[in-house]
């Protein structure tokens, strides 16, 4: 930000400056005026719009750099990779109208959308799996592309501008742009949809204006209120709306730019001579406006834009509050009666875990009592229907029982349904009453828990396991009649099993198939409030006519919507905490421990790797640093007079200033148990570098006494040869961010660590093996898809590159039968392929093999996922197998199993809540995954539907690839 006494303008900086005692020397002259006012010494004035021309043509050259290597085959490869499964399916939701729930703000995924949609794209490709072809469907996936990669283009000028608002000679500037160019993992981001890129610049575009802000802060009052100091200040709230509207982590960039800011108003309440009190409140309300007002405003502005584009229900309107889902088209529902009365048709949502309705359908337990099913199902449907009835069935003016379903309607007076009322749930579909007993669960087999079902038929009475008082909850009704008696979705309310005292209860416990993944209804004794409460959404009654009192949910507006989703957001985020394939922890960062594989297919893959040259140097910086201001304290309170030393005090700061920034974007991530990963250091890696650049320049240009400043020749050849080095590093890692061809000796040779576990036998053996390979199928799918939710083993880290699922393999078997080639092997002479064959397996999470009874014994209590290493026998007439010629087809099966363990990598669960392939414990407020279609009603027909013998044994099969 400031610049030593020692130095000089950047015209005349080969030469030494003159001796402090020098009359006309102006740092000098300054030092005195230090005395009166708080502009700080040695400063100079390093504005970025008063460079000379020559370094603007320099930047302009770093741009057209940085581009070159950008978009270098930008198209490649041609599927969806990583994450872009999430940030370009966030894309079609956009132009579909979806809502969806996302962990990040939405500016980033909305540029996104932006860019696709100018280029054509109408949302209708679905990014649903890594290795998904982009190019048969016509996706305008380059264009998508573009956005991030014009981020990561600009980011190298952005340092550049940065390092010279920071005072740091103009060799050195291009020397941190130059690493930021030859960074691979920087480059690897910026080439794909992904969100970590328009980050990257919109933190470093703030970093630039705060510290252009601080250069004319630290010049004096002379500058204060001047149009650059306002410019600046400006730019910097924008720029802090702007990062924190693409990721929380500008949150990070906030503390560092609020940490600095309380110094400067310390420092101005200090100038007590040219800082009056009504200055200083200048001064602090600027900033006020600036730094607190422009951001929120903004952040704002950017959920705005989002809830008028997502109008429409979506996948993720289940994270969301009902008074939030009846402001989207069709979830909104017509004014219904307020009253609840005996013989109401009601549905009955769960106040806790994203309100669920109460759910039967004509599907029994596979355990237990073996009765119908109740459960929790998210989407309005005809089976969430009940009706409530008295103990007993009404009289009629004879005193005789009234039987049927309508028995309620032909009675004079129909009581409403007080606090304590003993009622029964009548559920109308399926003509059996909501029923408890002293059975476990079907899941939860805990001693407090009991199972719920539906139990009779049309005409029966029922028994006393039928019976639920009903407990009004009048802290969490609404004051007034609601507290007394049931209204409509005003009050809340338990059900307490009359015969066992449990209450009915429901958290986020999915079950299995068997009952189309839906959520487990049980009746707890000791149940946590928030999971006992109900009330009632929907109610209808002939009693209740048009003229009856009316309610509906209250439209909670843009700021009741807004804080709502920060929360969900919040929870979302805090309740990522499985493990994952390729997560990594704070302290393995700094040093470059790991990486993330992000792709694999036709023997290229994607890994994100960061360049041990960039990333090691800028560690280094900020070890020196802790290290010099452990000397300095040391020497301070042995009363040194080190910071008297114009130099000595700017290295302190300037290079502190960078480190601070370093330290709050590395640190708290050490006190969040959620996913991490290597990129979430990207932001802390952008302020070590500047902080090794800085170091880099005080040591070779402005520490007098060392040669090194009088001899700028030697910090120019220096400066060069280390970016030599960087880009040579890059050039032999960049097969891994581009996806280029590789072989596997060049992969082993630059493989320095273990931990760096991309897998080099993916790669073929020489260069020429890539020009005999087949072309790629137009959508080979992505291996991991969870057939049964349950309770998972350990995850398996993707599967083969380029493999293909079973019912694919079928097919390309079929489509291949009689041709010259299968799996891109040809046949032998006189050879004819007959048949193909496939195998289906069960192996545990060591990779051992199960016979049929370990399988059925485990049925219910494990997940089952597949992982497709489709393997191709070729058998001739004779049923004699046809042995693959060497140079062709699939490479040996020892390799096939290294590349299924480095594989396809699989999406991170950084957005919409957590990865289904990853092992679940279940947590507070985790979200429930989406339900499969239930049976009976508008969602269920499917399931009722016939269906053929193949797509059993298909789904068996898949089940059995584990």
């Amino acid at each position: 930000m400031a610049r030593s006494a020692g130095s000089k303008p950047a015209v005349a900086r080969a030469s030494p400056p003159p001796p402090r005692s020098h009359p006309g020397h102006r740092p000098e002259s300054r030092a005195a005026k230090h005395k009166d006012d708080y502009s700080s010494e040695g400063v100079e004035d390093n504005d970025v719009f008063l460079l000379p021309g020559s370094d603007f043509q320099l930047m302009l050259g770093i741009t057209v750099l940085a581009a070159a290597v950008r978009l270098f085959r930008i198209y490649q490869p041609t599927s969806v990779v990583f994450d872009e499964v999430h940030f370009g399916g966030f894309a079609s939701k956009y132009i579909k109208g979806r809502f969806f729930m996302d962990v990040h703000p939405p500016l980033a995924k909305l540029m996104i959308t932006l860019f696709g949609w100018l280029a054509g794209f109408d949302g209708n490709f679905d990014f649903k799996e890594i290795g998904k072809d982009y190019l048969e469907p016509g996706v305008p996936y380059v264009a998508m592309r573009m956005f991030p990669a014009i981020c990561g283009i600009l980011l190298a000028p952005t340092m550049f501008l940065t390092l010279k608002a920071a005072g740091c000679r103009t060799f050195t500037a291009a020397m941190g742009a130059g690493l930021i160019i030859f960074e691979n993992g920087l480059l690897t981001q910026a080439r794909l949809i992904l969100l970590d890129s328009p980050l990257m610049i919109a933190t470093a575009f703030t970093a630039l204006s705060f510290i252009s802000f601080s250069n004319q802060q630290e010049l004096g009052p002379s500058r204060a209120f001047g149009l650059s100091w306002w410019f600046w200040l400006v730019m910097t709230g924008l720029g802090l709306g702007v990062t924190l509207s693409i990721k929380w982590v500008g949150l990070f960039t906030i503390a560092w730019v609020g940490a600095i800011t309380l110094v400067h108003l310390w420092v101005l309440l200090g100038d007590y001579k040219h800082v009056t009190i009504r200055i200083f409140a200048k001064h602090f309300m600027a900033r006020v406006f600036c730094l607190i007002f422009i951001p929120l405003t903004f952040y704002m502005a950017m959920f705005g834009i989002h809830f008028l584009c997502l109008v429409n229900p979506g996948d993720g309107d289940g994270f969301m509050s009902s008074e939030f889902q009846s402001t989207l088209n069709s979830k909104g529902m017509q004014d219904v009666p307020a009253d609840v009365l005996l013989g109401s048709r009601v549905t009955i949502r769960h106040v806790n875990t994203q309100g669920g309705y109460l759910h039967s359908h004509p599907l029994m337990y596979p355990t237990g009592s073996k009765q119908q099913q109740v459960t929790l199902y998210p989407h309005k449907d005809d089976n969430n229907l009940w009706l409530f009835e008295n103990q007993t069935q009404p009289l009629d003016s004879n005193g005789q029982p009234i039987n049927g379903t309508n028995a309620w309607y032909n009675i004079p007076e129909t009581p409403y349904i007080q606090n304590g009322a003993i009622i029964r749930l009548y559920h109308l579909t399926t003509h059996r009453r909501l029923h408890s007993h002293d059975v476990r669960p079907p899941i939860t087999e805990a001693d407090w828990q009991n199972e719920v079902s539906a139990y009779g038929y049309e005409g029966f009475d029922g028994d006393a396991n039928d019976f639920f008082r009903v407990e009004i909850v009048k802290k969490k009704s609404k004051s007034g009649v609601a507290q007394e008696r049931l209204r409509t979705i005003d009050t809340k309310f338990r059900l307490i099993h009359v015969m066992t005292g449990c209450v009915l209860f429901s958290h986020k416990v999915r079950l299995p198939d068997w009952a189309s993944e839906q959520q487990e209804v049980t009746c707890a004794r000791g149940g946590t409030l928030p999971n006992s409460l109900w009330y009632v959404e929907y109610n209808d009654h002939p009693k209740l006519g048009p003229d009856s009192e009316k309610v509906n949910y209250a439209n909670p507006g843009f700021f009741g919507k807004f804080w709502e989703l920060q929360k969900v957001m919040w929870k979302t985020n805090a309740g990522l905490v499985e493990s994952h394939a390729w997560d990594s922890r704070p302290p393995s960062w700094p040093i470059l421990r790991r990486g993330i594989n992000f792709w694999g297919k036709d023997h290229r893959q994607i890994y994100l790797i960061g360049n041990p040259v960039v990333w090691w140097s800028a560690t280094a910086a900020v070890v020196v640093y802790v290290l010099f201001k452990g000397i300095a304290v040391l020497r301070w309170q042995r009363s040194c007079d080190d910071y008297s030393i114009p130099v000595f005090k700017r290295f302190d700061y300037e290079i502190g200033t960078s480190v601070l920034g370093w330290a709050l974007h590395y640190f708290p991530f050490f006190l969040m148990q959620r996913q991490l990963f290597l990129h979430h250091y990207f932001p802390a890696l952008y302020f070590a570098i500047i902080a090794f650049c800085q170091l880099y320049d005080f040591v070779f240009a402005r520490i007098p006494g060392v040669g090194l400043r009088e001899n700028p020749i030697i910090g120019k050849a220096c400066a060069v040869g280390f970016l030599v080095l960087s880009v040579v590093v890059f050039t032999l890692l960049s097969p891994l961010a581009y996806g280029n061809p590789w072989t596997k000796a060049e992969c082993n040779r630059v493989k320095l660590f273990s931990s760096w576990d991309w897998d080099c036998n993916t790669f073929l053996d020489s260069y020429e093996g890539y020009k005999t390979l087949p072309s790629t199928p137009a959508a080979v799918q992505t291996p991991q898809q969870s057939v049964q939710a349950q309770q998972a083993p350990p995850p398996v880290a993707g599967g083969q590159a380029g493999q293909i699922p079973i019912a694919d393999a079928q097919k390309a078997a079929q489509a291949q039968e009689g041709k010259p080639n299968v799996s891109g092997a040809p046949l032998p002479p006189n050879q004819r392929l007959l048949r193909t064959e496939q195998h289906v397996e069960y192996r545990d999470q060591h990779g051992n093999l199960l016979n049929e009874e370990q399988v059925k014994a485990l049925e219910g209590k494990v997940e089952f996922k597949t992982r497709y290493e489709t393997r191709t026998r070729l058998i001739d007439a004779q049923g004699n197998e046809i042995l693959l010629p060497p140079g062709g087809g699939q490479p040996p099966q020892e390799q096939q199993n290294q590349a299924a363990a480095a594989g396809v990598a699989p999406p991170h669960p950084d957005v919409e809540g957590v990865d289904r392939e990853t092992p679940k414990r279940v947590v507070p407020d985790e979200q429930i995954p989406e339900p499969k279609q239930s049976v009976e009603g508008e969602k269920e027909r499917e399931e009722k539907s016939a269906k053929p013998a193949s797509e059993k044994n298909e789904a068996s099969a898949k089940a059995d690839e584990l």
